[in-house]
């Protein structure tokens, strides 16, 4: 066989040719290799990859993928909504004739790869509703054919880069509902945006949202200057007057700090224990009482009386509605009372309006508006006082543990609450702002559902949606971060959201959770994408039981689903607690106690 080979050398050439050659067709293009690392970078998904092969010469076929006509270049990936879960990796650079890249709604975590600056040819960019953190790459600024970008509803944090002048292109911008910090770039197209383009984040600053910056010296529109010599001394002169002033300015302002603290404890001391008079003040001149349905035994005179004797000793918390204060009557009855400051005399009669609706609503798991009172400054709303405070309390704050059995009881507790919300209210009301702080505890430890009369109500029967932003990071539905429009399944959401929290006892933005640059759901899909799910659950949790526990993160899944439609009502979340979760029995579902 040698021998043949020694003397048919260029037959094996041609075969050796021939070979490079059909191997070099079944190569997979730069492209495709790229795809391929972005891939192996998710580590979950809804099946999007499964047409993504490595023996392909070329990725314009896979699903999501689009390509030039004629170079095989990938032009577009349009990966939105597709419960992808893992970092975007530096290989996405390498797509640089990309166009379009829309990876809006999924669970993505890490940081923005600086990479994505190298496709220069980027003409929409949407990554909304993820869990990246860190800061925006400068490099983002090479971006120049950008038309549009979208980076809202994430866990981004520091400045918008300066190099943002360069996107003389924009029309369509969004950051908000992050952390960003610092002046926003006042040259350049961000100059065309508005407020709407930025809410959310509370540290930003500049013309563009009416904020002024602290240093408007350092502002990004001053731009680096090469002062020269001469103007150096002047400013260093310049700086020194400055430098004196401050400290003057400021020993000045101290000095006066300490003086208004000390005759501020003189006057207290001297006169404000006498004066106090809590609410004294505030209830004088034609102030009333309205009570819903005989649910206070007492009349408006004695409620007023008790209520001008309250003071500052009697707060028990403050919410994201206002400052809640102990009621305790003479006969030994204790009530909640919520002090609402009115900063709008217009909608005062809406506001009674809706009052009235509320104090209609009965059932026995939400919180009951027993009736309030109207002052010239505020209203303060009357409810039942629950001693065994808020879950959140219970969760985080308080030594002794709630075992399962409790936790079970109360997510059920909690359900049933926000059910008949939904589905038995007439007008139905959505809550908005569902969190453990809002969920009350009696004795017993059953749970009741509060603050969901001050969300919008809904009189729209069709739609059912209001567009007031409300609720509280960590617990909000993505869609609703962008839209800013709640409807039933926005609760839903914070629903599947609030049973993660009651399961592992550790909030939706705990730090744990942050610094990998998650939340609690993005946690959740991580070790969904490994089959560790149940390591989620609280160790200090006494009594869990395996099944029960599937179980409920099954529902918790289904409730925090990216797309809404996928999410169950809360009606079907009851049943389903009540026949995978709790031992089968009648619903209590229409108890209206």
């Amino acid at each position: 066989m040698g021998s043949f080979l020694r003397k048919q050398p260029s037959y094996l050439f041609i075969l050796i040719i021939l070979h490079l050659v059909a191997h070099e067709a079944r190569t997979l293009s730069s492209d495709g290799e790229a795809l391929l690392a972005f891939k192996k970078a998710v580590t979950n998904s809804d099946g999007v990859f499964l047409n993504w092969r490595e023996q392909d010469a070329d990725p314009c076929n896979w699903k999501g993928v689009g390509c030039d006509i004629h170079s095989k270049r990938v032009i577009n990936l349009i990966l939105a909504y597709h419960r992808l879960v893992g970092p975007i990796p530096p290989e996405i650079g390498r797509l640089n004739q990309l166009q379009s890249l829309s990876l809006q709604g999924n669970s993505l975590y890490g940081p923005l790869p600086p990479e994505l600056g190298n496709c220069t040819k980027l003409q929409q960019l949407y990554l909304q509703g993820n869990y990246l953190s860190g800061n925006i790459p400068s490099e983002f600024g090479d971006l120049v054919e950008l038309e549009a970008l979208d980076l809202s509803s994430n866990t981004l944090s520091g400045s918008i880069p300066h190099s943002f002048d360069k996107l003389s292109k924009l029309t369509s911008f969004n950051v908000s509902m992050n952390f960003l910090t610092g002046a926003i770039p006042s040259s350049g197209s961000l100059v065309n945006f508005n407020d709407t383009s930025f809410v959310g984040n509370l540290g930003l600053c500049g013309k563009q949202i009416n904020a002024v910056c602290k240093d408007a010296l350092q502002s990004p529109s001053n731009g680096p200057q090469s002062p020269s010599s001469d103007d150096m001394n002047k400013k260093n002169g310049k700086n020194s007057t400055r430098l004196v002033i401050s400290a003057v300015a400021t020993v000045g302002a101290l000095l006066l700090v300490a003086l208004m603290c000390f005759w501020g404890c003189f006057l207290y001391k001297n006169f404000g224990k006498k004066d106090m008079r809590g609410f004294r003040v505030e209830l004088c001149g034609g102030s009333s009482v309205v009570m819903f349905h005989g649910d206070l035994p007492y009349s408006s005179k004695d409620i007023l009386k008790k209520l001008e004797t309250m003071d500052e000793e009697n707060i028990i918390g403050a919410g994201g509605f206002g400052t809640v204060y102990k009621l305790a009557m003479d006969d030994g009855n204790v009530f909640a009372l919520k002090r609402i400051v009115k900063t709008n005399e217009g909608l005062d009669r809406f506001f009674d309006r809706e009052l009235e609706i509320l104090g209609s609503v009965k059932h026995r798991y939400l919180v009951n508006l027993r009736g309030y009172c109207n002052s010239p400054s505020s209203k303060l709303l009357i409810y039942d006082y629950l001693q065994g405070g808020s879950l959140d309390e219970v969760l985080h704050e308080k030594s002794e543990q709630l075992d399962w059995d409790a936790r079970i009881n109360i997510i059920l507790g909690a359900a049933k609450g926000l059910s008949y919300l939904h589905h038995d209210c007439s007008p139905r009301i959505i809550h908005r702002d569902i969190k453990s702080s809002n969920i009350l505890l009696d004795g017993n430890f059953d749970a009741r559902v509060s603050d969901f009369g001050l969300a919008k109500l809904l009189e729209d029967e069709e739609s059912h949606i209001t567009t007031i932003v409300a609720g509280t990071f960590g617990y909000l539905a993505p869609e609703y971060m962008q839209s800013g429009r709640a409807t039933e399944k926005t609760d839903v959401y914070s629903f599947g959201v609030l049973v993660l929290e009651i399961l592992s006892g550790k909030r939706p933005t705990d730090a744990s959770f942050i610094e990998k640059g998650l939340n609690i759901v993005g946690w959740l899909n991580f070790l969904a994408s490994e089959n560790r799910e149940r390591e989620i659950v609280d160790p200090n949790c006494e009594g869990v039981q395996i099944e029960t526990l599937d179980a409920l993160l099954s529902l918790a899944k289904q409730c925090v689903s990216s797309l809404p439609e996928e999410r169950p009502t809360m009606h079907r979340v009851v049943q389903m607690l009540e026949s995978d979760v709790i031992t089968p029995c009648p619903s209590d579902f229409y108890d209206s106690e």
